[in-house]
């Protein structure tokens, strides 16, 4: 009996050791409630998930606390660690996971039974509200990374154009004086 209630031990140690360290590479973490779901609908937002980067995982809310001990968040999830949890950890683009529940949530009536409960950003807990408003709604990196483009090409693109301005019009004086002079020795 000792050697089961070691192994247990051994295995909930693993798992707060591996959530710690989902919490230390993650740039966002939301937590879910899922609660009168069934495992089909689960299981495909499992899938969305992965096919988004995200990593989804259902771990007990005890684990969870053990794990943030000693980190910023320790004490900060209160209420959001009660009931069934559910944790989704984004690890390049914050917004990532919270646009799949989002997105997910808006597919039918048993997808709206996933519960946002908050998001972690920066060591700071967002409100399950605020997490399909606000974070889902961030621009993605590679959105970022096509409107920082933008605004780098711009400036390049103006100073081609100023410079193209002056032989454009030295062009058409050039035509109205060929017209000018057709007109009067032809006409």
């Amino acid at each position: 009996m000792a050697n089961g209630t070691s192994t247990a031990r051994e295995d909930k140690a693993k798992v707060v050791d591996e959530v710690k360290g989902l919490f230390d590479k993650a740039t966002s973490v939301v937590f879910l409630g899922f609660k009168g779901m069934d495992v089909i609908t689960v299981t495909d937002l499992r899938s969305k998930f992965r096919k988004a980067g995200v990593e989804y995982k259902v771990v007990k809310n005890k684990l969870v606390e053990q794990a943030l001990k000693g980190t910023p968040l320790e004490g900060k999830l209160g209420k959001v660690l009660a009931g069934e949890t559910a944790v989704a950890f984004s690890f390049e683009d914050p917004s990532t996971a919270a646009k799949v529940v989002r997105d997910f949530r808006k597919e039918g009536d048993k997808q709206e039974k996933l519960e946002v409960k908050a998001a972690v950003l920066d060591n700071a807990v967002m409100a399950g509200g605020d997490v399909e408003k606000q974070l889902a709604s961030m621009p993605g990196k590679d959105e970022l990374r096509a409107m920082l483009l933008a605004t780098l090409q711009a400036p390049a693109q103006n100073l081609v154009a100023q410079l193209q301005a002056p032989l454009q019009n030295l062009v058409y004086v050039l035509e109205a004086r060929r017209k000018q002079l057709e007109e009067s020795s032809g006409g």
